[in-house]
């Protein structure tokens, strides 16, 4: 079946329900969702939302911890405008009813997490992502020019030499179908189910990269993967995120023998960095062979329970007090900080294609995300993008530093062509392109990948030949493939990328942003 819209958005999460709100008194939406209208990262954020609100906070600062983060890589146009637009956006979501908590005398309580140098950080208990999500859906399904369609997989851009001008799809019952529209949105979040250890839900398969790559867009600072440091750690347990807001509020990392350990490995210590906590507790577990843990147990338990209703009760599920117990906890893939290279608009490199929230890439976070700004990034560029939407198919060229850091050639490396599952694609990642990557295992990956995805997109004839189970797997593949070849090309360590073979940060050579193009494959 074919259809047509004025715009159509391909994700449900806070980019694309916010944008879709600014669209809709502009002409017809179309959002196109995976699974369920709330299934999206957006639901997981447990955290909170970073925004410069309070009294001792400014734009300035927030801007500034948000570069140091960054470590050396963010793009400092896309910085100003998440810090300076998500407070006045922020607010809005208060206007429109999101329930934040508050202290005792009614203010804002603002949380603390790593390398942020104010308490800055909004949130509805621990089910921050959850409340702002249900109030945009409430807003969105009183806009009569805004259709959703569920359970839905995309599985190729309509693009020609003007740009791209819609999508093909399949519904929930396996039929085909294309829709055209004067301007696509990506707002498919990330791809932390491309690693077998992940936060993310089963959605987050970076369908978005993969989507735009094949269009023919270009893609960014794929290497930089961020791996949260705390999520549960229980053999049959899934692995839930334990926020890193707990820590804000006083929890501690110990080792089996209950000492404090991440002072050895840091001097911020709990709160430095995620990638620097994630490093110190793997080498925490190396170095004692034994698990590390969580504790509150310091800490007041009925404060501890009240604030953290959704982490208690999902331990209790598995036998645990959060308040009491030691949680047993270890890093898992969490945030993809690349993505879709956009402008801070969420212009593509292609003409009607825009990219907003995690599934992009503006070059705000840099290497490494700054706690709590993933949901402040989806508000603010799923807003800024549909302003250019509006004015689609103009476009604007992206800025001249996103350039590759040199040609990418094809390893000879003697692995044997041969199909991948995806079981075996997700443990190769986490293995070879997980917390620490050498250039042995990377170079191995890649040449695994690269045969298997040549496999893959020629073993069934016409690409729309392919069943919905073909594209997943194609797609997952693609996004694999492109992350291990950015993190061979990038021979130093840098925020979320860490080079056992290149353990420091060279400005001199790297100090740029690896992209890549279809238009730059090689045989």
């Amino acid at each position: 079946m074919n259809t047509q819209t004025d715009f159509l958005i391909v994700g449900g999460g806070i980019a694309g329900l916010r944008a879709a709100i600014a669209l809709a008194p502009f002409g017809r939406v179309l959002i196109l969702t995976k699974a369920s209208a709330s299934e999206s990262n957006t639901r997981y954020a447990q955290g909170g939302i970073a925004a410069a609100l309070g009294p001792d906070d400014s734009a300035e600062l927030h801007g500034r911890d948000t570069l140091a983060a960054g470590d050396g890589l963010c793009d400092a146009s896309a910085v100003r405008a998440l810090v300076e637009d998500g407070a006045r956006y922020v607010r809005e979501l208060i206007d429109w009813g999101v329930e934040f908590d508050r202290d005792a005398s009614g203010q804002p309580a603002f949380g603390l997490e790593a390398a942020h140098s104010v308490r800055r950080v909004l949130h509805a208990g621990d089910a921050t992502g959850r409340a702002i999500g249900r109030a945009l859906w409430e807003r969105v399904v009183t806009r009569t020019s805004v259709v959703t369609m569920n359970h839905v997989l995309v599985t190729e851009l309509i693009a020609d030499g003007g740009g791209v001008r819609g999508a093909r799809f399949f519904d929930a019952e396996g039929e085909r179908h294309e829709v055209t529209a004067q301007a696509t949105l990506l707002a498919t979040g990330g791809a932390g189910q491309i690693f077998r250890e992940t936060t993310n839900p089963g959605v987050a398969t970076g369908d978005g990269v993969a989507l735009a790559y094949h269009a023919g867009a270009r893609v960014a600072d794929l290497e930089f993967v961020q791996f949260h440091p705390t999520a549960l750690n229980r053999t049959g347990a899934p692995r839930f995120l334990i926020s890193e807001a707990l820590r804000g509020e006083g929890a501690r990392l110990v080792n089996a023998a209950g000492e404090a350990f991440m002072k050895r490995y840091n001097q911020a210590g709990d709160l430095a960095p995620r990638d620097v906590v994630a490093r110190g507790i793997a080498r925490e577990m190396e170095r004692t062979s034994g698990p590390v843990f969580l504790t509150l147990s310091h800490l007041d338990a009925q404060h501890v329970r009240a604030r953290f209703p959704t982490i208690a009760d999902t331990c209790r599920q598995v036998g645990l007090d959060i308040a009491t117990d030691p949680i047993p906890v270890g890093p898992a893939a969490h945030y993809l900080m690349g993505g879709i290279d956009t402008d801070e608009w969420g212009r593509t490199s292609l003409p009607g294609l825009h990219a907003a929230g995690e599934a992009a890439c503006t070059g705000v976070h840099g290497a490494n995300r700054l706690a709590s700004n993933s949901l402040l990034e989806g508000l603010v560029f799923g807003a800024r993008a549909a302003a250019a939407m509006m004015l689609a198919p103009l476009g604007a060229p992206l800025k001249p530093d996103r350039r590759r850091a040199g040609p990418w050639t094809a390893s000879d490396s003697p692995t044997p062509p041969g199909p991948m599952t995806v079981a075996a694609v997700r443990d190769v990642m986490w293995r070879a392109v997980g917390l620490f990557r050498t250039a042995d295992g990377l170079r191995d990956a890649v040449t695994r990948f690269d045969r298997a995805y040549v496999l893959e997109r020629g073993a069934g004839g016409p690409e729309w030949s392919f069943d919905v189970e073909d594209w997943r797997r194609v797609n997952l593949l693609a996004v694999a493939r492109l992350i291990a070849r950015a993190a061979l090309r990038r021979q130093e360590s840098r925020g979320g990328h860490f080079r056992e073979d290149f353990p420091t940060r060279d400005d001199l050579h790297w100090k740029v942003h690896v992209t890549d193009e279809r238009a730059d494959e090689r045989p």
